[in-house]
């Protein structure tokens, strides 16, 4: 007995030229479908969620938790498909769980026993390498981490220039010449010798706990506008990290930084290389010194063309912070665990 041919035939035995078409239509779609779900597993992307993402919280980073109930990624942000919690019974219903490592030094027992299937972890820092302690004991836990670094998996500034058309160039009225506001002061920081051997040149005007002369909540941005140039001097010395005392404290008062962090390349991946004024840029600090107080006002407003184009947007909100994880989940990696997390951190 003969097989049967799976196509029509001619009367002469071959298939009709109909047939042939649409056979090749079908395995032409089966073939497509299939690659497609093929680079679907390939490229290790996060599937479409047709649903909301559950992101829990952990442990809120801050002291004080914000009200998280509701829509609240996109009453504020407007990022769709993002439900907050920090309720830790729903731990199995939830698609990221959220771990600040200001709250995981007490230890792994505060983690979860298990893992369900298909979650992923958080591993979140904003403080650098020096000051982040006790990450010898987090090796094969999280899946992405977020930080302010740019190779993070999620990216979390202190702040940045934001286009804005709109802008204009506004210089406060200056009426000393250095501001600096500290809260923690150790002799061994760099930042405190770079101070003491300043202050021989030029007279600093100091705030803040550490100079016992605090301010209040609302008094710092009054303040530090006054002053023609601020010490934005950054505790410890790291790739891109570069905090609020550039970003609030100076670029946002409308003074000039003077600045103390990582190399000038780096501020200038942020910033614009003529908006500040780098401590490596003088062979000394007399020459620093000499070089700010006899500059002229053409020459200082030079550093404000930036506010022609450009608004500073601080990240102040971990609220924020925290929604950013559902924008960006469907490019972030799956089915990756950080092997050692203190190595890729101190790198």
């Amino acid at each position: 007995m003969s097989r049967a041919s799976p196509l029509p035939r001619l009367p002469w035995g071959r298939p009709s030229m109909k047939a042939v078409v649409t056979a090749g239509l079908l395995v032409t779609m089966l073939w497509n479908l299939k690659c497609f779900i093929n680079s679907s597993n390939i490229s290790g992307k996060a599937p479409k969620h047709t649903k909301p993402l559950v992101v829990l919280v952990w442990e809120w980073p801050s002291n004080q938790v914000p009200n998280i109930s509701g829509d609240i990624c996109y009453e504020l942000y407007s990022i769709e498909g993002c439900w907050l919690t920090m309720e830790q019974q729903l731990l199995h219903q939830a698609d990221v769980v959220v771990f600040p490592h200001t709250r995981l030094q007490q230890g792994r027992d505060k983690l979860p026993r298990e893992k369900p299937p298909g979650q992923n972890w958080v591993w979140v820092s904003l403080e650098s390498p020096t000051n982040t302690k006790a990450l010898t004991g987090w090796n094969q836990t999280f899946n992405w981490v977020m930080t302010y670094r740019r190779d993070s998996d999620i990216f979390i500034p202190y702040g940045k220039l934001v286009p804005n058309q709109s802008a204009t160039m506004n210089i406060p009225m200056k009426t000393n010449l250095v501001s600096w506001v500290i809260s923690n002061y150790h002799r061994t920081q760099k930042r405190a010798e770079v101070y003491k051997n300043l202050s021989r040149y030029l007279h600093v005007n100091i705030y803040g706990k550490a100079s016992k002369n605090p301010l209040c909540k609302d008094c710092l941005l009054p303040t530090t506008s006054k002053s023609k140039f601020y010490l934005a001097f950054e505790n410890s010395i790291h790739q891109d990290y570069i905090t609020e005392k550039l970003w609030r404290n100076s670029l946002m008062a409308g003074t000039v930084p003077v600045v103390l962090g990582p190399a000038r390349a780096n501020y200038e991946q942020f910033i614009p290389a003529d908006s500040f004024i780098h401590v490596d840029d003088f062979s000394s600090l007399a020459e620093l010194a000499t070089f700010l107080k006899t500059m002229n006002s053409s020459r200082y407003q030079q550093f404000f063309v930036w506010q022609k184009k450009y608004s500073v947007k601080l990240y102040a909100d971990w609220r924020e912070r925290i929604c950013t994880i559902c924008a960006m989940y469907p490019s972030l990696p799956q089915g990756r665990v950080y092997p050692n997390l203190e190595s890729w951190f101190n790198t």
